[in-house]
């Protein structure tokens, strides 16, 4: 069975982790299963991507420790890379993702959830950083992504302290968008995926990468990027569709990705 689960429907594609047995716990095999199922999505008819992992219990609950236990140093850096290389692709992909946090979101779990571009939870989710107190840090951007999305003084303290966080807490702070009963929670994430989908690819599209690559710039440099962005939306059929709808006062609009 796959280790990573790959359905379309319509326009939204859906990513789960399927390793239930060890609470959907992330190793090399996972990570290369995942990789792969990346390239599976159709970018000309996929608009948003949810993330999720199988089962009730875990969305992820983490690395997996019984292999990372008997790492050399060596090992451990190229396994952060693997990481650190995924998440990154899967962060900087033009079609935006939602991660549906089901259950326990720790280590790799909570790193995961943090390079997707929107985080949903459920009520019984439970978000942190432990890897300290296993001798280690977190390796697959938990140092860098934490204190990008919350305050830097609430990340060191749930990285430093190891501290895990419920549902409510991570809403607080800002780490998660909203939180539903569990069994809303796909329901509401296919409900702002479609939201996504139903408007135009290529400024979704360019929208995400102006903000992607505009946050670590002088304000500067970033209104560059995004004066770039919002020239490459025009010229194309979605722009001309777009506008004429609201011209013309329709609300039916077909955005074509062209």
């Amino acid at each position: 069975m796959s280790l990573v689960l790959y359905e379309a429907e319509g326009a939204i594609g859906f990513l789960t982790i399927n390793r239930p047995e060890a609470l959907n716990a992330l190793n090399a095999d996972v990570l290369d299963a995942l990789d792969k199922a990346l390239d599976q999505v159709d970018q000309n008819v996929i608009r948003c991507l949810i993330v999720t992992g199988s089962g009730e219990k875990s969305f992820v609950a983490g690395a997996d420790i019984a292999q990372m236990s008997t790492l050399t140093k060596a090992e451990a850096e190229a396994f952060s890379k693997k990481g650190n290389d995924v998440f990154r692709r899967l962060e900087t992909f033009p079609i935006p993702s939602i991660a549906a946090v089901n259950g326990f979101a720790l280590g790799g779990g909570c790193e995961l959830a943090m390079a997707c571009d929107m985080r949903i939870c459920s009520d019984n989710a439970m978000f942190g950083q432990p890897e300290v107190g296993l001798g280690i840090t977190p390796g697959f951007g938990g140092t860098q992504r934490l204190e990008r999305l919350v305050s830097p003084g609430m990340a060191k303290q749930m990285v430093l302290a190891a501290r895990n966080i419920k549902a409510d807490e991570a809403l607080r702070i800002g780490l998660v968008n909203a939180v539903y009963p569990q069994e809303e929670l796909m329901a509401a994430a296919k409900k702002l995926a479609g939201a996504i989908a139903a408007n135009a690819p290529i400024a979704v599209r360019a929208s995400k990468q102006a903000m992607n690559e505009g946050i670590d710039l002088p304000m500067d440099e970033a209104v560059v990027v995004e004066e770039k962005c919002f020239g490459s939306c025009f010229e194309t059929h979605d722009q001309k569709e777009g506008m004429g709808a609201f011209l013309e006062k329709r609300k039916e609009k077909t955005f074509t990705n062209s």
